[in-house]
């Protein structure tokens, strides 16, 4: 793998419980590229997310994410894969009887940070980078649905993860709240990280131009950049 390479799966099957949905899966992403990941509903795009963050096993083939193999990989390895990953989900997935603040000290400690100082400094950097920097003390219900997707946003990076994945960020919101989640996720990608992004958001194409893969007919290819929406 070239030294560039943060994500890559060679000659993989990709199943939905017990449902073969994509076979022979080969591609690789780039440090600091910024792609795009089609399809219909229930063609595989969530599931291509789950095997490169460990929440599906990956049966055959090779896959390594952020130095990480999959093939194999341990209980007690995944923790550490998902501390290189970032998640981004549509739904947002906030506690609701937490402030932002307390949602971020949250993933904080469950992933091993101790210094109260350290983690204060931290959750300020990334409230700051996501346009929060005034919300911290904010519960997610005061909050748009633009917001509470930056404090996922937020969340995701907490970590300073080597990728982002991102599972339809802008499907609950309107164009233009949109919009500004989109500047921000190609703003991450610009600081050394990849970011694959699943969406059936198409107009995001022609402002926002990347690699775009598709999930079609159990394949993954890589789509010229004229792709028919």
């Amino acid at each position: 793998m070239a030294f560039d390479t943060i994500i890559e799966l060679n000659d993989a099957s990709v199943f939905q419980k017990e449902i073969l949905v994509l076979s022979e899966v080969s591609f690789s992403i780039d440090r600091g590229q910024f792609c795009y990941l089609i399809g219909r509903t229930g063609s595989g795009k969530s599931s291509v997310l789950k095997i490169l963050y460990a929440d599906l096993p990956m049966v055959d083939g090779y896959g390594r994410v952020a130095g990480t193999e999959l093939l194999g990989i341990k209980d007690k390895e995944i923790p550490f894969l998902r501390r290189k990953i970032g998640i981004v989900f549509q739904d947002f997935q906030l506690l609701s009887d937490r402030s932002v603040r307390e949602n971020l000290f949250f993933v904080m400690r469950a992933t091993g940070w101790r210094d109260k100082i350290a983690m204060e400094e931290r959750m300020t950097d990334v409230l700051e980078k996501v346009g929060l920097g005034t919300k911290a003390f904010k519960m997610p219900h005061e909050l748009s649905g633009g917001e509470q997707q930056r404090v996922v946003i937020a969340r995701a990076l907490i970590n300073d993860p080597d990728v982002i994945l991102a599972d339809e960020p802008t499907g609950n919101l309107d164009p233009e709240t949109s919009e500004g989640i989109m500047e921000l996720m190609f703003d991450i990608s610009t600081t050394g990280r990849a970011v694959l992004m699943a969406t059936h958001d198409y107009t995001l194409f022609s402002k926002f131009p990347a690699r775009i893969f598709k999930c079609e007919g159990g394949r993954l290819s890589e789509e010229p950049y004229s792709v028919d929406a």
